[in-house]
């Protein structure tokens, strides 16, 4: 019977770590000049079910040099306010949560197409075929109660590493990417019971567009499969297969300042774990090497 109840609770479990490992994001393998540096702030709501959640989030990225091709080093800082109603054998259940969530830390470097350039030098760049690899990580350090189903915080940490590659098309880009998610486990899931997950595998490509202005749109597409989850090492959860289109617009108000728009939508899911969400965000930039 606890075995069953955990499941159908598992079931309803609606965390960020989720909406962080089934993120869609254009233009992760790009060049920039050394010494960049970008500051990003901005606000996305998710849904899942009956689950809502709104994350107010910003991050720092500083681009270097990495054995003479560029590299990028990023922070991330989450806050979620997590509320929605489930029902487990015909109850309803209220669930609530708010606080920090888990920080990401994430390197990113390119392997081929992307030198290290200064700011005059990056002036007459022109982008061919980019390859890249990264590797992500979050910090168990978000709010998290044993006792409820549904938190902000996952105490756990999830690990990406992930490879790419972009290939320029005129005024196009066409992105391919592929990641894995690696999680460790929770031992105190809902009191003194360990919650552990098998590795999730996706693929992702984008289309992407740049207008005479610097504005450019993409295309998202991303395939999740993997995850199966395990309480006590009874499998709770089935392994998850899901699809998931997006678009996104980054739109500059000058050479420092751009506003990003995103929107993405779950249109399948094996275990009923899909979500939609929209977002928009500021980007300010400074810095480089002349």
């Amino acid at each position: 019977m606890l075995a069953a109840r955990l499941c159908l609770i598992f079931v309803l479990s609606f965390s960020i770590t989720h909406v962080q490992a089934q993120e869609i994001e254009a233009r992760a393998y790009s060049n920039a000049p050394i010494g960049m540096n970008f500051v990003t702030g901005g606000i996305a709501q998710a849904k899942s079910g009956s689950y809502t959640l709104h994350t107010q989030a910003v991050s720092l990225t500083h681009v270097i040099d990495v054995a003479g091709q560029s590299g990028r080093l990023t922070l991330a800082l989450p806050y979620g306010e997590l509320s929605g109603t489930g029902h487990v054998g015909g109850q309803a259940i209220n669930a609530s949560a708010e606080g920090l969530s888990d920080p990401m830390i994430k390197a990113s470097v390119n392997l081929y197409g992307a030198p290290a350039l200064s700011n005059s030098q990056f002036r007459d760049y022109q982008q061919d075929l980019i390859i890249g690899a990264s590797i992500a990580a979050t910090i168990p350090w978000g709010e998290y109660n044993s006792n409820q189903m549904i938190n902000v915080g996952a105490n756990r940490s999830l690990i990406q590493p992930a490879m790419g590659l972009s290939q320029a098309l005129g005024p196009w880009r066409l992105e391919l990417a592929s990641m894995a998610t690696i999680y460790t486990s929770n031992t105190n899931y809902l009191g003194n019971n360990t919650l552990s997950q098998s590795p999730i595998y996706s693929g992702e490509t984008h289309v992407i567009y740049y207008f005479p202005n610097t504005a450019w749109v993409s295309a998202d597409a991303t395939y999740f499969t993997g995850g199966q989850t395990y309480v006590n090492g009874i499998p709770v959860n089935g392994t998850q297969e899901n699809w998931r289109f997006g678009s996104t617009l980054s739109y500059p108000i000058d050479k420092q300042n751009s506003i990003r728009l995103t929107g993405s939508k779950g249109v399948y899911s094996r275990t009923d774990t899909s979500y939609n969400a929209v977002g928009i965000s500021w980007q300010y930039r400074w810095g480089g090497n002349h």
